[in-house]
C-alpha cells in the first residue's frame, strides 16, 4: 500500500514522476528542488505532531464505532528499507499491514513539502503530512476488513481518509491558511503518469497492465478523493462511519 514511486539523489535534486517500472518517465514538473538536512529535519517535526493527531482521531473514530484502532508505527528511512512486506524502495511511503507500521522516506516526503511551498508560497508542510494521512487510511480501512480486489479502490479510500484527517484538524482549529491547498497540490503531483507509447502494441499493453494494478488515480481523481474526506468526513470513506 504505497503512497507513489518517485526518484530522486540523495539530499540533492528532487524529481517528481515515474513509476517504478520502465519505460514510463514523465518530465518532472518544473526545476528539481534541493532538499537539505534542515529541510528534512523541519519536515520530520510536523509529520511527528501530525502523527500524533492522527493516532488520536481515529482512536476516537474507533471507540464511537465500537472498534478498537491499533495505531501503526512509523519508521522513517532514507534510500531503500526492507519490511516484512518486502523492500521499500525510493521517493516512496508504505503501510505494511504485517508489522503494523508506515514506512515514509524522509527525503521525499521533505521534497514533496518543499516543492508545495514554492508553488504555492506557503509552508508546504501538508504535502507531506498529506502522505502520513494517506497511509494511515490504508491502516484504518484493513483495521476494518475493507481491502478490494482493485488497487484503485484501495488507494482512493486511503485518500478520502486522508480527507477525513484534514476536515478533522480544521474542526481542531489547527489548519492553516494554505494548508488544505498544499495537501491537494501533493495529491495531484502523486497522480498515475501517463505512459508514453512505445510503438509495440504488446508491450504497450503489458504497460497499461502494470500501470492498472499499481492504479492510484489521476491526478483529479486523487483530488476529487480527498475532497470527498474533506467536505463529508470519514463517513464519505467507509460505510462503518457513517451515521455516527
Amino acid at each position: 500500500m504505497s503512497f507513489i514511486t518517485m526518484w530522486r539523489s540523495r539530499f540533492g535534486a528532487l524529481a517528481m514522476g515515474a513509476m517504478a517500472f520502465a519505460p514510463i518517465v514523465p518530465k518532472a514538473p518544473g526545476r528539481p528542488i534541493e532538499v537539505t538536512t534542515r529541510d528534512v529535519q523541519a519536515s520530520n517535526a510536523k509529520i511527528k505532531s501530525a502523527y500524533d493527531a492522527l493516532a488520536t482521531m481515529w482512536t476516537n473514530d474507533f471507540r464511537q464505532i465500537g472498534h478498537r484502532f491499533v495505531v501503526p508505527r512509523i519508521a522513517r528511512y532514507e534510500s531503500t528499507v526492507m519490511s516484512p512486506c518486502g523492500v521499500i524502495r525510493p521517493n516512496n511511503a508504505e503501510y505494511c499491514e504485517r508489522d503494523n507500521t508506515i514506512y515514509y522516506d524522509e527525503v521525499f516526503a521533505a521534497g514533496m513539502a518543499k516543492r508545495a511551498a514554492t508553488a504555492l508560497n506557503t509552508d508546504g508542510d501538508m504535502a507531506a503530512i498529506g502522505i502520513i494521512a494517506h497511509e494511515t487510511g490504508h491502516a484504518v480501512a484493513m483495521q476494518l476488513g475493507h481491502f478490494y480486489r482493485t488497487s484503485y479502490d484501495n488507494e482512493a479510500t486511503a485518500d478520502c481518509l486522508a480527507g477525513a484527517f484534514a476536515k478533522q484538524a480544521e474542526h481542531d482549529g489547527e489548519l492553516e491558511a494554505g494548508d488544505v491547498d498544499e495537501a491537494l497540490y501533493g495529491m495531484s503531483l502523486a497522480g498515475d503518469p501517463t505512459p508514453e507509447p512505445t510503438g509495440n502494441a504488446r508491450y504497450d499493453a503489458i504497460i497499461q497492465a502494470r500501470l492498472a494494478k499499481q492504479s492510484h488515480g489521476t491526478r483529479d481523481q486523487r483530488v476529487q478523493n480527498f475532497r470527498a474526506g474533506f467536505g463529508d468526513g470519514a463517513g464519505a470513506c467507509l460505510e462503518d462511519f457513517r451515521g455516527r
